[in-house]
């Protein structure tokens, strides 16, 4: 029997699926397994490559998989899917993951480390109560509206969205006050929980030279250089920062033929969050621009602003920022403002 050259392992909660095939492609074993003996199995194999889908588990897998001496790759899903002859099974799915790794232009995610792994937990908790604290405060205007007792929108507002609900004064009935101290207690939690990880995103963006760096850029602060380490992959993934910057989805979505090039709008590919913040903080440059070097008269962004749509000028702005963090990740090098035409 030929050696196993790849094994394609589909990953579940109970069940896992082993795929074996040899150099030429050739299936060598199949195996159903239990999750417990999973690592045992596979550390009785002769080295070789072991590939799996990118999912929430898998660079856990990937880390004990390399610590028994065999070559991690995982593969984004999207990029396994083509590889699906007909119906789906765990049998069929392990197959194809086994298919796709041994493609000499596969594109496949690097695994992180539980550092990486933790500081993304961080950013990612951050993120859901802040959607929680937002939908607290529609629902909390939305049923003092019904009232009649009319907030102005915004986050500064809210002081007094939740002084109106508590004033004894107004026009509230006494059976809606319990169920909206619930509101309001709530969303006070939410409030002292966003701050006490902002004040830990700020910890570890002074702890990490990288994400010093990265606040060098304007438009990056604390928040967004600590989601950038903990969520970008390593720079030497990348060629340049054109293709990080597609990885993120910030450049045109392209449908070209016949020689003619055609581009659209932005791809939205890729990390979500990241290139959220990326806009954002394109935002703040954008609109505090006569503070920042970068946005006066002759500059390109100078220029973009006097011509162009305003978001097209942020998204512009974003594709940048990100070129200009993949360059100061894989250069060690901290962010020169370029200078003024005269």
């Amino acid at each position: 029997m030929s050696a196993v050259s790849v094994i394609g392992l589909d990953l579940a909660k109970p069940v896992f699926q082993v795929h074996g095939a040899d150099a030429a492609g050739r299936v060598v074993l199949r195996r159903k397994l239990r999750r417990a003996p999973v690592l045992e199995f596979i550390g009785h194999q002769p080295r070789c490559v072991v590939a799996m889908e990118a999912c929430g588990g898998a660079h856990v897998w990937g880390r004990e998989i390399g610590r028994l001496g065999h070559e991690v790759r995982l593969i984004p899903p999207t990029y396994v899917k083509p590889f699906v002859k007909r119906q789906k099974s765990d049998m069929a799915d392990a197959e194809t993951i086994a298919e796709a790794a041994q493609r000499p232009t596969m594109r496949f995610v690097t695994v992180k480390s539980e550092e990486n792994q933790a500081a993304a937990v961080i950013f990612r908790t951050r993120d859901l109560l802040v959607r929680q604290r937002t939908q607290l405060i529609n629902a909390l205007r939305g049923h003092m509206g019904e009232f009649g007792l009319i907030v102005p929108q915004g986050a500064a507002r809210v002081k007094e969205l939740i002084a109106a609900a508590t004033d004894p004064d107004t026009l509230v009935p006494g059976a809606a006050r319990p169920a909206l101290q619930v509101l309001v207690s709530t969303l006070e939690r939410l409030d002292a929980e966003i701050c006490g990880l902002e004040v830990e995103s700020v910890r570890r963006a002074k702890e990490d030279a990288t994400a010093r760096r990265l606040m060098t850029i304007p438009g990056v602060g604390p928040l967004i250089a600590t989601a950038l380490v903990a969520l970008a992959p390593p720079p030497q993934t990348f060629r340049r920062g054109r293709d990080f910057a597609a990885w993120l989805g910030l450049t045109p979505r392209q449908h070209s033929t016949g020689g003619k090039q055609r581009l659209g709008a932005t791809t939205r590919m890729g990390e979500r969050s990241l290139r959220r913040l990326l806009i954002i903080g394109a935002n703040s440059v954008v609109i505090k621009r006569h503070v920042h070097k970068e946005a006066q008269p002759g500059t390109w962004l100078g220029s973009l602003l006097s011509c162009k749509p305003p978001m097209l000028v942020r998204v512009a702005l974003a594709n940048k920022m990100a070129r200009i963090v993949w360059a100061l990740m894989s250069k060690g090098e901290v962010y020169r403002a370029p200078a003024v035409a005269a």
